[in-house]
């Protein structure tokens, strides 16, 4: 059984930016790929990552990796394979970066299985490689493979999707595990620059913030007669869903249909007006579920109206997150210690993996019927649900951590200086819902944000600079 396997990704029509960013933007993308295509010459753009579905990595890459195509740019995706020990290893180092110390240092055996299972997908990796090729290395799954393929002549950056803008004791221990193997790249991509470790040269550092599709399954536009008949087939909103209103547009352009159930734990269902409260992220410790639980519980629910919708992927179909299952069994217990009036308005809601499309429209209609999005993480990398809930058009409470402090602009939403703070989690929470017009100004706001800093040209454009870079060092 083959070790690497290639993504197969269908171009995106990059025209169709163009209704969203305007003809000058779109011209100078379509200029700057012409340029770039030039420069690439023979070479092949390669992204290595640790899976092709399940998390935010993957779907920008399915975005980026299919408007490329669509320009003509030579960029491929791969994905490498690892066992459970693998990504209990990977996870640590995950944490670890984000300053979470919990289950401590890697040891020497630990150390010698990341370098062997990276060894061996290495053996896979080379023979597909030319070379003077780039290669986009993703996160700390695939870091370790850096030495390997600089040594076959590749052009190699590492790209972290993580990161917080403080170290101490546990991000120091990441680094130190991973820095004898990054030493060896030409260049290093963060979301922010205050990311960057002091380790990493200036000169070879890019910032490279992520970006939404504004097309997506997860982001195009639904009207509310399809937004309610969707949550009502998944069985988030009460009563039977009606029949054939379920459409959208796939990825490769055909329609699907929303015809899954989603599983879900809650003693109530919301009516189509009731006012819905939602988060949508992994089912990751750092999201703090059980928190946001617990503000909603004591300072949303008394005396105020609406549900709490906490929804992510099926805790068995990501498979480079092994925590997935214990969280979301931590959630639950959560759940069953709410008091009982507050626990009827909460829903734990986990979304199918097997249609990829339609797991990515369910969010978008939990997020397009929301009446507040939150994202109250105790550290995050960049957090893209912030700014897909933004291009909604509606305000979003979170926490003032990592990229969510970039994405919320004043005017945009609510950020909380202290992510642990309950009260003021609810009380701002029961502002906009109590405010609906001040929600709408602000949820407008957002969106027009969003489309000035975080749509896929402008990303596409950054990678263009920091490859055109790689390419000159030769």
């Amino acid at each position: 059984m083959s070790l690497v396997k290639s993504v197969q990704v269908a171009a995106h029509p990059a025209a169709r930016l163009e209704q969203v960013i305007g003809g000058a933007r779109q011209a100078r993308l379509v200029r700057a790929a012409g340029e770039f295509r030039a420069r690439l010459g023979g070479r092949t753009v390669w992204n290595v990552s640790s899976t092709a579905a399940g998390g935010g990595v993957a779907e920008m890459l399915q975005v980026l990796v299919g408007y490329a195509e669509d320009l003509g740019a030579a960029v491929r995706w791969l994905v490498i394979t690892g066992d459970a020990q693998f990504f209990a290893i990977t996870k640590r180092l995950h944490n670890q970066i984000h300053g979470q110390a919990a289950g401590g240092p890697l040891n020497g055996d630990e150390a010698d299985h990341y370098a062997r299972v990276l060894a061996a997908n290495a053996v896979e990796l080379l023979p597909r490689m030319r070379p003077d090729d780039l290669v986009l290395l993703h996160d700390p799954q695939a870091a370790g493979l850096a030495p390997a393929l600089a040594a076959c002549g590749a052009r190699v950056a590492w790209r972290s999707h993580i990161g917080v803008d403080w170290e101490n004791d546990a991000t120091q221990g990441a680094w130190d595990f991973l820095r004898p193997y990054l030493d060896a790249a030409d260049g290093y991509v963060f979301s922010r620059r205050q990311y960057v470790p002091a380790w990493v040269p200036a000169h070879k550092a890019w910032i490279i913030p992520p970006s939404i599709d504004p097309f997506s399954p997860k982001n195009q536009d639904l009207d509310g007669g399809t937004v309610r008949a969707i949550l009502a087939t998944m069985g988030v909103l009460e009563g039977d869903a009606p029949g054939g209103q379920t459409a959208f547009v796939r990825s490769d352009g055909g329609t699907g249909t929303v015809a899954r159930p989603a599983e879900i734990t809650g003693e109530g269902r919301p009516g189509p007006a009731d006012p819905l409260v939602v988060q949508v992220s992994r089912w990751d410790r750092l999201k703090d579920m059980p928190g946001v639980m617990a503000g909603f519980a004591g300072h949303v629910a008394p005396g105020g109206n609406g549900y709490l919708v906490l929804a992510g992927p099926a805790v068995t179909g990501v498979a480079d997150d092994p925590e997935g299952a214990a969280v979301f069994a931590g959630c639950l217990l959560a759940w069953r210690d709410l008091p009982a009036a507050a626990r009827a308005r909460v829903l734990l809601v986990t979304l199918p993996l097997e249609d990829l499309d339609e797991n990515a429209a369910m969010v978008n209609a939990l997020q397009r019927h929301a009446a507040v999005i939150t994202q109250k993480s105790l550290a995050e990398g960049f957090g893209l649900t912030v700014a897909e809930g933004m291009w909604k058009a509606r305000p979003v409470v979170g926490s003032a951590v990592g990229g969510i402090v970039d994405q919320i602009a004043p005017g945009t939403g609510i950020l909380l200086p202290d992510p642990r703070d309950g009260a003021a989690f609810g009380t701002a929470v029961r502002t906009l819902l109590d405010n609906p017009g001040q929600a709408s100004q602000m949820g407008h706001a957002a969106q027009d944000h969003v489309r000035g800093n975080y749509v896929g040209d402008l990303h596409l454009l950054r990678y263009d600079e920091m490859l055109t870079a790689l390419i000159s060092q030769g």
